[in-house]
């Protein structure tokens, strides 16, 4: 069902691409809110049980897991190390913005709040989701284990709904899940658009076949979402095989192609900006312009580069 309405946006509705994410985005903004304003009710004491567990998760079992089998200072590190690979996945998103560009109204004026808003959101989206999620379950719960180890379906997949469901919430589960759903199918909606924009930019430059260039009346590179949406059909990977493992096969992939494109545009962007100064040319004239740079392009650079070659560092532990 997500691959045909996927479809029917990227090839036949495209013109309401935007409409649609605009309030698919605002359900997403809505969702996270709703479970942060969620989670401080419930940690104070306001659920059906009474119980004020506040930061008590974080005493325990603990804040860090030990991973690997290691125990120890060393244990601890390579669970937060895990954690920051796993993070890496969600860099992806900002960078999205910008392939809007071209078929956005007056760009000069729009992308730069489309950019300030993207970026400030995410940020605190991402980090107080994540102080959510250690509040409220802690990380030796067995129905979380058993999302990541079994691929249990269902309500063990979610930290919350597993927190509504042991404080014995009714209905708000539901709710949860399918907003959660939808979230989903926009993340999968956007990555059509950008995917096959990508494809169909590299058909233009001849670094790609030329089939990939042609497009409907309507300006929609259809051979492009065609051949994008023909891989989305890797995702049935799950039916023969743990649909956690088929997820984590995914997030590696990703995550590490994510890491070299950043590393690459970071890099494009410090030698821009090196021509830039070379021709006199001062970036504040420019309709948006990044702060404390080039430090936070040298930083970026760097830990992206690093990130791509750790990534797999679980291979080389025993039983991993």
């Amino acid at each position: 069902m997500f691959l045909i309405n996927c479809s029917a946006i990227n090839l036949f509705a495209v013109k309401w691409y935007g409409e649609s994410e605009f309030w698919l985005a605002l359900g997403k903004v809505l969702l996270i809110v709703g479970l942060i304003i969620f989670t401080f009710i419930v940690m104070v004491g306001g659920n059906p049980l009474g119980d004020k567990f506040g930061f008590r998760y974080w005493k325990n079992p603990g804040a860090f897991n030990e991973f690997g089998g290691k125990t120890g200072d060393l244990g601890r590190w390579l669970g937060f190390l895990n954690c920051l690979i796993q993070a890496s996945f969600t860099i992806a998103g900002p960078d999205y913005v910008s392939m809007a560009a071209g078929e956005a109204e007056n760009p000069r004026k729009v992308m730069p709040k489309a950019y300030n808003a993207v970026f400030y959101r995410l940020t605190a989206f991402f980090v107080l989701g994540s102080l959510c999620v250690g509040i409220l379950v802690p990380y030796n719960d067995q129905n979380l284990i058993d999302a990541f180890a079994k691929g249990k379906p269902g309500a063990a997949a979610s930290p919350y709904v597993i927190a509504m469901n042991r404080l014995r919430i009714g209905v708000l589960p539901h709710i949860v899940n399918a907003m959660v759903l939808a979230s989903a199918f926009s993340a999968g909606n956007s990555y059509v658009y950008c995917a096959s924009r990508s494809l169909f930019g590299l058909a233009l430059e001849g670094k790609a076949p030329r089939i990939f260039a042609k497009c409907n009346k309507s300006g929609v590179p259809y051979m492009s979402v065609a051949m994008v949406l023909a891989i989305s059909l890797l995702a049935f990977l799950q039916v023969s095989n743990n649909a956690a493992v088929v997820l984590s096969w995914f997030v590696s992939l990703v995550t590490a192609s994510q890491l070299i494109n950043f590393a690459v545009m970071c890099f494009t962007f410090l030698k821009w900006k090196e021509a830039c100064d070379v021709q006199g040319l001062n970036r504040n004239d420019l309709p948006h312009t990044a702060f404390w740079q080039p430090f936070s392009a040298y930083y970026a650079l760097i830990a992206t580069f690093i990130m791509t070659f750790v990534g797999g560092y679980t291979v080389f532990l025993p039983g991993m």
